[in-house]
Formats: structure tokens, sequence, C-alpha cells
């Protein structure tokens, strides 16, 4: 009689015999007593209906991540709405309204992130913030958050003054000692750094 081979148990079946089961928390949809990054199995592949779904549990009626939405799905992702990680997922989903995600910026952005849940989402968190350390990937943060943070048509800052700002910031000594003052900043720079001298020296 031949002998019967025994069947192997899958991999999720004994981790779940082991676990005891998974369990509900406050900041994800599921989680185990273990380091977030082993959460999803590198087996699992993006989903679109599944980010779809993860969409739909922050949208309104009109299809759109609204206020309401956005603070449970920050209070879910674990990260407070004023986060610098909530400006560069913005950022990768291209956003146009602060505090607003539509379907179609969610979809777009999730599906090049790879994150179709909680979970995926919070293993990227890193990555966001590696970001913000690339030069590149920092300057287009910077002017992509001008029209985004801007929430009227009233202007204290045009554009071209923001992206000089930057450059300011990063070519000009704490000092002032190689502020150029026949150089091409604008009018703006130039009377703040009559303001910062006149305030050193007093």
């Amino acid at each position: 009689m031949p002998v019967k081979k025994k069947r192997k148990s899958s991999g999720v079946a004994t981790a779940v015999a082991e676990d005891g089961g998974l369990k509900k928390c406050k900041i994800s949809s599921y989680c185990r007593s273990q380091p977030p990054a082993r959460l999803i199995s590198g087996e699992e592949h993006f989903s679109s209906k599944k980010c779809l779904a993860w969409f739909y549990e922050y949208a309104g009626p009109d299809e759109v991540v609204g206020p309401e939405g956005m603070e449970k799905f920050c209070e879910d992702i674990g990260v407070e709405p004023e986060n610098i990680i909530m400006l560069v997922l913005a950022w990768k989903l291209e956003a146009e309204s602060m505090g607003f995600f539509t379907k179609e910026e969610w979809l777009k952005g999730m599906t090049s992130l790879q994150c179709d849940c909680t979970e995926k989402l919070q293993n990227k968190f890193d990555f966001l913030r590696s970001q913000l350390n690339d030069i590149s990937s920092f300057k287009n943060i910077y002017r992509y958050a001008f029209d985004f943070a801007r929430q009227s048509k009233y202007r204290v800052m045009n554009k071209d003054q923001w992206y000089n700002v930057l450059e300011f910031s990063r070519t000009v000594h704490a000092d002032l000692s190689n502020y150029d003052e026949d150089g091409a900043w604008p009018v703006l720079l130039d009377e703040f750094v009559e303001w910062q001298k006149v305030r050193q020296t007093s």
C-alpha cells in the first residue's frame, strides 16, 4: 500500500496558526506584533481594485477625499495632517488642492507608489522622506508647494519670488557676506537683506 505524502501547509496558514490570526489596530487596517516592514509580503502584488476600495473608505459621495476623509486617512496611517510626509504624498499624487484627493489623483499616485492599502503606504514613509534629501526632487516639491498651498487669489509673493527664495537660501551665506546687491535678485530679497543688515548692527 503506497504511503501518502503529507501535504505542506501554506506559509500564510502557518503564520495565522502561530500568530493566532490577524488583530485589528488603530492606525492600520490590520497589524501583527512585528515591525511594519514585515507586514507586507513581497509576493503581494499591487491591486487597482483594492486601491479603489481603499479610496472609497475615505471618499465622500462626490468621489473626493475631502477634509473629513483626509482627517481619518491621516489618523489611519498615523501621520499628522501638517506632517511634511503629507506634502510629499500630495506631490506624488499630483493633487491640485490642499486637503483634497480626487479619485484620479489617488489611483494615479498610489499606482506609481504601488500602494493599495495602509500598510504599504506606511512602508513607503522612508522613501517619501528621502525625496526631501534629493536636490532635484526637493526643488520640484518646493515649486509644487507654491500653487498647492495658496488658498486665495491674493498673492503676498509671486511664483518667481518663491523660486528665488529657494535659490537665495542655497547660495547666500547666513551672514549675507556674499550677497550681490547688483545681482538679479528680486526687490523683495533686496529689502530683506537691507532689513537683516540693519537688524544685525542694531
